[in-house]
């Protein structure tokens, strides 16, 4: 609903005015394990008695959407659908590739599509983006990946190296973001423990070796709470509780 909602609002944004709303039709791709177990549209939902469900059905919502259960989904009824080549093997993908340590073994069944993926143009492009999603979900040994890659032509082989590339960059990225974090909190917490020993000196004189290993050890959050009651107690011990 919100998403149905969602597509209706921003094409009144973008024209406003009109009179008429585009149609919406949901989809629901589902690639969980297990089938799907729920229901497909809203009124099944909703807390009325079968009875008065009946009366009123016509004025109820009903938001049924299609739902593509890719858990009921055999591999020949897939190759059948009139796809082309990336859409078919995203949808196996989606199927089969989270978790599963034999996923070159099962792939290799689907070289032709693989290979068609690489033909068409930008199809590198698209075959990058079928790599990271199995790096990023699969459990498949490297070396057995490449292994499949590898016989399926240099293009496929420049894209493996590309996607392992940019898999690298993005974890070398994050550990700086993640450093660089840790290193923003720890200066502060440092500033603060710094600013609150000074404060403490000015009101109480030198302090007690423990005090200060305490201030050094507490976290921002402490800090602040300790600062704060600076202005108003008489004592070490009430301010650091």
């Amino acid at each position: 609903m919100r998403y149905r909602f969602g597509a209706l609002e921003l094409d009144t944004d973008e024209h406003p005015g009109v009179i008429r709303l585009p149609a919406v039709i949901p989809l629901v791709v589902h690639h969980n394990r297990r089938p799907w177990a729920g229901s497909t549209q809203v009124l099944d939902l909703l807390d009325l008695d079968p009875d008065v469900t009946d009366a009123v059905r016509e004025h109820l919502p009903r938001f049924e959407f299609i739902l593509d259960d890719l858990a009921r989904l055999d591999e020949r009824a897939l190759r059948a659908r009139p796809l082309t080549a990336p859409v078919r093997v995203t949808l196996l993908l989606l199927k089969i590739a989270a978790g599963n340590p034999g996923l070159a073994d099962d792939l290799q069944r689907w070289t032709d599509d693989l290979r068609a993926v690489l033909d068409q143009p930008g199809g590198v492009e698209q075959f990058v983006a079928l790599l990271r999603y199995i790096e990023l979900v699969g459990e498949t040994p490297a070396e057995e990946l490449h292994q499949l890659v590898t016989t399926l032509g240099p293009e496929a082989e420049e894209a493996y190296v590309t996607t392992a590339e940019m898999l690298r960059a993005e974890g070398e990225a994050r550990g700086r973001a993640e450093g660089m974090a840790r290193g923003r909190a720890e200066g502060e917490a440092r500033g603060r423990a710094g600013a609150l020993v000074q404060l403490l000196i000015l009101k109480f004189g030198p302090l007690p070796q423990a005090v200060l290993d305490t201030v050094h050890a507490a976290s921002t959050d402490q800090l602040e709470t300790w600062t704060a009651r600076v202005l108003t107690a008489d004592t070490l011990e009430a301010i650091l509780g």
